[in-house]
């Protein structure tokens, strides 16, 4: 992938002990909102991957953001976005289905 940015990427469990450490990291997902509806990693902005451009200045650039989705893919792809942009991401390998199958608190609602 010559001329695409190196994404950093973390386990769920690596998120959890990141988001007890501190609850207040940033952490978007960029599925759809009926999905984020159906179940979130609590705290977490929904954004639609659609839309990141559109709304990445709501994404804080100084400190580090994960970004989910529900197994990992389009995270990755708004992550390569946003590190070509200069953003500090990092994405979360398996997403919110890895979160929730490893009995993971998951959210509902918007």
């Amino acid at each position: 992938m010559y001329g695409q940015p190196s994404v950093p990427s973390v386990s769920v469990h690596d998120l959890a002990a990141v988001l007890a450490a501190d609850p207040s990291t940033p952490l978007v997902d960029v599925r759809e909102a009926h999905e984020y509806a159906a179940g979130h990693v609590s705290g977490a902005l929904s954004m639609p991957m659609s839309i990141v451009p559109v709304r990445a200045a709501e994404i804080p650039r100084d400190r580090t953001v994960y970004l989910i989705c529900h197994s990992g893919g389009r995270s990755m792809q708004a992550s390569m976005w946003l590190s070509a942009q200069g953003f500090d991401v990092v994405n979360v390998m398996g997403g919110t289905a890895d979160w929730a199958a490893n009995g993971l608190p998951v959210a509902t609602g918007s």
